[in-house]
């Protein structure tokens, strides 16, 4: 019997009978998907009345999303639906790649007895969009409105003016803030008259969601030139509840419409199910199509309305950065924006929350960009290049890591113009760099505790050895930030001595984070590192510059990123993607007399016996 999830209906509600109409509504979020149902939360949580808007009548249908990160269930933690995700998701730490029928890859992401929680979870967007949306229709500060889609906009300067069409017809709506957080087709982005802008890659994928009872692991499973689709990529994910996500790449010679059909879909996994020898029955539950982009807008603040999630951006699905990068547009948005709505903070504030999610953005492609160029090549070079790492892979295990898809991990806000640069010699976790949630030992009972739930949902001061006598300072400088950065609560966490929260008796945490006995890091609510001070009398300059949303200067920020240092693997990735580039302007006629010039330049460089073994591991 399957145990498919499927989402409740919700009735609309007249506007007209449950939103007042003399003065504009504090924050309207438009779309609940998780983008916005977080940041919902988050401003519910702080005090701040949200009005939600959603064109559906239930949360989305099917698998979408799957694959949720360990930083994203942090923030879930902090918006208060972490507990209740965790009992429902399915954790699983790493997954194998195959070329044909051979294995070519086994990866396993960075885990550590330290960590709070594993690297990754399984779940459907349908699920944790259920939960979500559970939590927030019993939240006194939250109205919902269902079946409502945005018919136009008009910003003035205190106000954006939403006209809705609804079941009862046409209404309108004033609110002082607008979060368009309505997906990769946003009609808040088409009335607003900007566009996206970016790169489409080539490669049409469908997916699907079957109840099946395998036995095989919770693992990202992978096939290149799967014997069961030949030329096709396969990648299938163990979901709960017997419920497996399948994705497979078409030949760009296929018809999406004729190969999005029921019969051609049941077809395609039946071929691939009984290539694996399995002859337990399933069901297809649900199914849907995906192309990649890399696409984004210049800047995702817009006046009063500000721009989240697949509204603001796109990133290839590949290393699962979609929902995972819109987690954290929510939570840095929600802190920042309260801060505004409060009137604690200047709306430069806003500015950065832009110029930190865009930059984000290009983390994630980064990555997610490599990974794309692996599972759906667009070009003759990058096709001929993958190709020839897969093969390789079977017999020199050392090119294996190009084939790693790069998993979702938090990303930075070093450049923030929040974020205090330090000295070019600083080691550790830097400014702006996530702080990981980590176990630690508290010295009230020796208990084991998170440092993210020692911290809470506010600003943290986590210092090192710091005397008694400062960190009374310190308690008192930490008044004038709550003052300043309301309704952020400031939390002091102390480390490295007997009397400390922390003792940190071996080190370790010190030593994690890099951390100079004196030491003070301020934490955003966020998670990331604000500025590493040595003087608690220093945090008043820091509460000033962050509610103007500048930071000093003082040293050039661009030193502070740590220098890349170029491995074995870093070489290995430069010569794939400058080799598959050179293919792509060659001229298609010089194509293999360019390649042997290269073999003779660099064979010249080799010794006798290094060339003949390349050349036998090259030879067919």
């Amino acid at each position: 019997m399957s145990t498919y999830f499927h989402p409740k209906k919700y009735a609309p509600e007249d506007f007209m009978s449950t939103e007042p109409s003399a003065d504009a509504l504090p924050v309207v979020i438009v779309g609940a998907g998780p983008v916005g149902m977080g940041v919902a939360m988050g401003l519910a949580q702080r005090g701040i009345p949200v009005t939600i808007l959603e064109a559906a009548d239930q949360v989305s249908f099917g698998s979408r999303a799957i694959c949720v990160s360990r930083h994203s269930l942090e923030v879930a933690e902090r918006l208060g639906f972490g507990a209740e995700l965790e009992d429902t998701v399915l954790p699983w730490v790493g997954g194998r790649s195959y070329y044909r029928d051979q294995e070519v890859l086994h990866f396993r992401m960075a885990s550590a007895e330290h960590d709070a929680r594993g690297p990754m979870v399984n779940v459907s967007q349908s699920e944790l969009e259920q939960i979500m949306t559970d939590k927030l229709l019993a939240h006194p500060l939250v109205n919902f409105h269902w079946s409502s889609s945005i018919a136009g906009i008009s910003r003035g300067e205190d106000e954006v003016s939403l006209t809705v069409d609804t079941t009862f017809g046409t209404r309108e709506l004033r609110a002082a803030w607008v979060v368009a957080a309505d997906g990769g087709r946003s009609k808040m982005r088409e009335l607003s008259g900007i566009r996206l802008q970016g790169n489409s890659y080539e490669g049409n994928y469908v997916i699907a969601d079957i109840h099946w009872e395998s036995e095989l692991p919770a693992e990202r499973l992978v096939w290149f030139d799967a014997p069961s689709n030949p030329g096709s990529t396969i990648i299938m994910h163990r979901q709960p509840r017997d419920i497996w996500r399948i994705d497979y790449q078409l030949d760009a010679s296929d018809d999406p419409e004729a190969e999005t059909q029921e019969d051609r879909i049941r077809d395609r996994i039946t071929r691939h199910l009984e290539w694996l020898q399995s002859d337990i029955p399933w069901t297809l539950e649900w199914f849907g199509f995906y192309r990649a982009h890399a696409l984004a807008l210049e800047d995702f603040t817009h006046g009063r309305v500000l721009f989240a999630g697949d509204a603001a951006h796109l990133v290839p699905i590949f290393g699962v950065r979609g929902l995972n990068s819109g987690m954290e547009d929510a939570e840095t948005l929600v802190w920042q924006l309260a801060a505004v709505v409060n009137r604690a903070s200047d709306t430069a504030i806003l500015d950065a929350y832009s110029k930190e999610r865009r930059s984000a953005w290009q983390q994630n492609v980064d990555n997610a960009g490599k990974s794309t160029l692996i599972m759906s090549p667009g070009s003759h070079g990058y096709r001929t290049t993958r190709d020839a790492v897969l093969e390789l892979a079977t017999t020199r295990s050392e090119f294996a890591h190009l084939i790693n898809p790069r998993q979702s991990s938090a990303t930075h806000a070093r450049l923030s113009p929040l974020t205090w640069p330090t000295a070019p010699s600083t080691e550790g976790v830097l400014p702006g760099d996530p702080l990981e949630d980590r176990i630690v030992q508290t010295s009230v009972d020796g208990s084991a505790v998170s440092l993210n739930s020692l911290r809470g949902t506010g600003f943290g001061l986590v210092t090192f050895g710091l005397p008694a006598e400062a960190v009374t300072e310190l308690a008192e400088q930490a008044e004038i930030l709550a003052q300043t950065t309301a309704p952020e609560t400031v939390q002091v966490i102390t480390a490295g001595t007997a009397a400390s929260t922390i003792p940190d008796v071996e080190g370790d945490l010190a030593s994690a984070l890099g951390a100079r006995v004196g030491e003070i890091f301020v934490i955003r609510p966020d998670g990331l590192v604000l500025c590493r001070i040595s003087d608690p009398a220093q945090l008043s300059d820091v509460a000033k510059h962050l509610t103007a949303g500048t930071a000093p200067t003082h040293f050039d920020a661009t030193q502070s990123v740590a220098p890349t240092v170029i491995d074995d693997e870093g070489h290995r990735e430069h010569v794939w993607l400058a080799l598959s580039n050179a293919l792509d302007q060659a001229e298609p006629a010089d194509r293999e007399a360019m390649l042997v010039r290269l073999a003779l330049i660099l064979g010249s460089q080799a010794t006798s016996t290094s060339f003949d073994t390349a050349l036998n591991s090259a030879t067919r």
